[in-house]
C-alpha cells in the first residue's frame, strides 16, 4: 500500500450495508477494503453447509459490488482445496496483511462477536497502527445507550425496554400512548391451528443463485461434503436487493396471518407465515428501519392487523435491541454462565436428526434443509429438549452458531445461554422455559403423527419430552423453589409420590445414556 492509501477499512462478514457508516467517506482513490472469508468454523466444528455458502457468497457480492465501484478490495476468498491460512483467526490474518500493506491508518465498525472485535483490535494495537472506531447504526440503541438505560437496574426486563424504545422512535404510538391503547399483544399471537390446519400458505420467494453464488455452492460441495445440510439448497438473499425483494414479499403475502400463528407449528411446514429475514438483517443487507416503517405502513394502510404489526416490531425493535444490549453490557463473563450446572453434551440428533420423536425430527428436518427454523421450534422444540436433557449451555450455543444461517454470536448467546437455556439464571428471561409434551401437542400436529404420548413420563409410549421435564424440575426443585413464576410447576411436580419421581429419574437417566452425545 503506498503511502497515499490512507486507511484499511476492515469489513466483516456480517457488515455488508451498502450506507455501512464504514463507507460513508470513502475515498475510492486512496482506501482500500480488506475483507477475508473463514474455514474456521466448519475447521472447529460441524457446519451447515449452507451457512457457509451464505458467509462466502454475500462477501463476493458485496465485494464485486464496490469493485464496480472503482474501490480497491484486498480480498481473501476459500477455494476448494484447502489452505491452512484459511483456517487461522481473523486477527492471524489481518496482522500479516498489516505488515505487508503497512497502512496509515486502520477503520473498523462495531462487530458482533465479542472475542473476535477484541482480538481484531489487539492485532492492528500490535501493529501499531492507529485504529479508528464507528459506531454500528444497524442498531436502533447503541451499546452506550443501553449500559445508561440498565445502569441501576435490579432487572432488565425487554417489555420496559421495549416501551421505551417505542417512545424514542415513536413507533405506533398516538396521543403520548400506544395505538390501540395496549403495548404488548403477544395473547393474540398465539393460536394453534387445530385439527384443519393453515390454510392454503402464499409461497416464499426463490432466490435462484447466479454464477458468482454458484460457484461458492460447488466449491463448498467440493470442500465441505461432509459437513451437515446440502448447500445445492440454499435459497436466501445475499444482496440488498434481493434483501428488500424477500421484505415486500412478506409484508405483501405473509405479514396478515403472521401475528395470529406466529407460535404455530404444522408438522411438514417449516416456514408458514414466518418472515425469514432475520438472516438478511443480520449481515446488514436489510436495515431494521426499513422492515419496521413497511410493517407499520402496512397497517397504517389497512392491509395488516394490529397484532401481526406489532408483533413483528416487537422482535425488531423489542427483542434484537434488547439481546444486542444484553450481549454488549454483560460479555465476556456472559458467555461461561451455567446457572443450572447442565453438563451433557448435544445429543447426535441435533447434528443429524435421526430421531423417532416426530417434532424433533420434524425441525431438525428443516433446519438441515434450510438453515433455519422459527422461533418457536428454537425455543420450545429444540432449545426445551437441550434444556430438559441438561445440555450445557456453551454447547448448544456452539451448535446454535454452527447450524442456523442468521446466527451471529450477539443474538445467538443470549438467546441460547439465557433465554432458551436458562445459564444467565434469569438476566434475559424470568424463568426457565420448560414444558412437557403437553405444549407441543397444544400448539402442533406432531403428537398425533408420533408413537409417544404426551401426557405420560413413563411407559414404552412415554413422551421424552414430558419424561424430562418431570426429570427436571426434580432435579432442579431446591434452586427453582424462590422462582415465584415456578411455583405452580413445582406445587404439580409435589404431588407425585417419591416411588414415582424415583422412577422418572431412572427414566431420563436411560433416556441419555440411549441417546448419547457428542
Amino acid at each position: 500500500m503506498s503511502a497515499s492509501q490512507r486507511r484499511l477499512i476492515v469489513v466483516l462478514g456480517d457488515q455488508l450495508a451498502r450506507q455501512s457508516p464504514l463507507l460513508q467517506d470513502l475515498d475510492a482513490a486512496t482506501d482500500v477494503i480488506w475483507m477475508a472469508e473463514s474455514a474456521l468454523e466448519p475447521a472447529q466444528r460441524p457446519t451447515h453447509q449452507q451457512r457457509i455458502v451464505l458467509c462466502c457468497t454475500a462477501m463476493r457480492h458485496f465485494r464485486d459490488e464496490l469493485r464496480s465501484r472503482g474501490v480497491t478490495v484486498h480480498y481473501h476468498a476459500l477455494e476448494a482445496t484447502p489452505k491452512p491460512y484459511d483456517e487461522r483467526p481473523l486477527a492471524e490474518r489481518l496482522r500479516d496483511d498489516l505488515e505487508q500493506l503497512a497502512p496509515n491508518c486502520v477503520l473498523m465498525m462495531e462487530g458482533g462477536d465479542w472475542q473476535v472485535e477484541a482480538e481484531l483490535q489487539a492485532a492492528v494495537s500490535d501493529a501499531d497502527i492507529p485504529l479508528q472506531w464507528r459506531e454500528d447504526s444497524s442498531f436502533l440503541c447503541s451499546r452506550s445507550e443501553f449500559a445508561r438505560w440498565a445502569d441501576g437496574r435490579k432487572t432488565l426486563m425487554m417489555e420496559h425496554f421495549y416501551r421505551l424504545m417505542r417512545q424514542r422512535h415513536q413507533v405506533l404510538m398516538e396521543d403520548n400512548g400506544p395505538v390501540g391503547g395496549v403495548w404488548n399483544l403477544d395473547r393474540e399471537n398465539r393460536e394453534s391451528f387445530g385439527k384443519s390446519g393453515p390454510e392454503t400458505l402464499p409461497a416464499h420467494p426463490e432466490f435462484p443463485p447466479d454464477q458468482t453464488t454458484q460457484a461458492v455452492i460447488e466449491m463448498v460441495q467440493e470442500r465441505f461434503s461432509t459437513q451437515p445440510g446440502q448447500a445445492a439448497d440454499f435459497n436466501l438473499p445475499v444482496t440488498p436487493d434481493d434483501a428488500q425483494r424477500a421484505l415486500d414479499d412478506f409484508i405483501t403475502h405473509r405479514l396478515p396471518s403472521f401475528g395470529t400463528w406466529q407460535d404455530a407449528i404444522w408438522v411438514g411446514e417449516p416456514l408458514l407465515y414466518h418472515s425469514r429475514l432475520s438472516t438478511a438483517i443480520n449481515w446488514h443487507l436489510l436495515d431494521p428501519r426499513v422492515c419496521i416503517e413497511a410493517a407499520v405502513g402496512a397497517w397504517q394502510q389497512g392491509k395488516a392487523p394490529l397484532n401481526a404489526v406489532e408483533g413483528f416490531v416487537r422482535q425488531i425493535l423489542g427483542w434484537r435491541e434488547f439481546v444486542h444490549g444484553i450481549y454488549w453490557l454483560k460479555m465476556p463473563d456472559y458467555a461461561a454462565l451455567n446457572a443450572l450446572e447442565h453438563t451433557a453434551e448435544m445429543p447426535d440428533l441435533f447434528w443429524n436428526g435421526q430421531t423417532d420423536m416426530a417434532c424433533l425430527a420434524d425441525a431438525m428436518q428443516a433446519l438441515l434443509r434450510h438453515g433455519y427454523a422459527h422461533h418457536i421450534q428454537r425455543l420450545m422444540v429444540l432449545g426445551l429438549f437441550a434444556q430438559l436433557y441438561g445440555v450445557n449451555p456453551r454447547a448448544f450455543h456452539d451448535w446454535h452458531m454452527a447450524m442456523y444461517l442468521d446466527s451471529v454470536d450477539w443474538v445467538s448467546m443470549p438467546n441460547t445461554v439465557g433465554m432458551s437455556q436458562y445459564g444467565d439464571g434469569g438476566i434475559v428471561g424470568s424463568k426457565p422455559y420448560c414444558a412437557s409434551g403437553a405444549y407441543i401437542n397444544r400448539m402442533s400436529n406432531a403428537c398425533s403423527q408420533c408413537r409417544y404420548q404426551p401426557q405420560k413420563a413413563l411407559g414404552e409410549t412415554a413422551c421424552p419430552f414430558t419424561t424430562l421435564y418431570w426429570d427436571f424440575l426434580d432435579r432442579h426443585e431446591k434452586r427453582l423453589q424462590g422462582n415465584r413464576r415456578m411455583q405452580f410447576q413445582l406445587a404439580n411436580l409435589k404431588r407425585k409420590s417419591e416411588e414415582e419421581r424415583s422412577a422418572i429419574r431412572a427414566a431420563a437417566g436411560q433416556l441419555r445414556q440411549t441417546l448419547g452425545g457428542h
